[in-house]
């Protein structure tokens, strides 16, 4: 198994610049022998009829170190197919809560793009906020499971970059997966503490 997972979340990567520039580096088809630690699971690929096969996940999950979840922004947040996953694969008791101790310890890296630009994540722009407004439930998601939420690599207005400027950035991509966990600065990156879910935190079921 793979010490560095990328979970590639895109419903219509047939029409993507972005995602499919960044999977276009990744194996199989790159396949330099740095990548052979890189495993790449395209959730809609995988899972058309969006019936997830929640143990290959976890098993998936379980040998990673880094945890790579790439995808476009929908709506200021993730693909519906990912939040699928995460309510399904990232369970209680398992992921997080009582004996959940399965992720604890891992690096979680968000790669993600929008269509709107810089400018429109600003006070004043149409979005109203900077991009890192809209990240408050992904890092509670890596502190609730015990993970180290590492510093996102984000592509604005995704769909007017120039090819040049695309290329550099799935480069740059490529090569911080490659460098990982060697990056400049990480050890100052703050490791989160595993968050104690009470066990009746969760309805039982009836």
């Amino acid at each position: 198994m793979a010490e560095i997972l990328v979970i590639a979340a895109h419903p219509t990567l047939e029409h993507s610049r972005a995602s499919r520039a960044l999977l276009a580096v990744l194996p199989p088809h790159a396949p330099a022998a740095a990548d052979r630690r890189i495993e790449v699971r395209d959730l809609y690929a995988l899972y058309p009829d969006y019936f997830i096969d929640v143990a290959a996940e976890q098993q998936a999950l379980a040998a990673a170190r880094l945890v790579v979840w790439l995808h476009p922004v929908h709506w200021y947040s993730m693909p519906p197919l990912l939040k699928l996953w995460l309510d399904d694969v990232l369970a209680f008791g398992w992921a997080y809560g009582p004996g959940g101790r399965a992720l604890h310890g891992k690096d979680l890296w968000l790669v993600a793009s929008t269509g709107g630009d810089e400018a429109s994540y600003r006070p004043g722009g149409h979005n109203r906020h900077t991009f890192d407004a809209f990240l408050p439930p992904y890092e509670q998601t890596a502190r609730l499971t015990g993970m180290r939420w590492l510093p996102p690599l984000v592509l604005h207005g995704a769909h007017r970059v120039t090819e040049a400027a695309l290329a550099t950035h799935a480069e740059r991509f490529r090569q911080r997966l490659h460098d990982w966990p060697r990056w400049p600065g990480l050890t100052q990156v703050e490791a989160n503490g595993r968050v104690d879910v009470p066990a009746d935190a969760r309805p039982t079921p009836g």
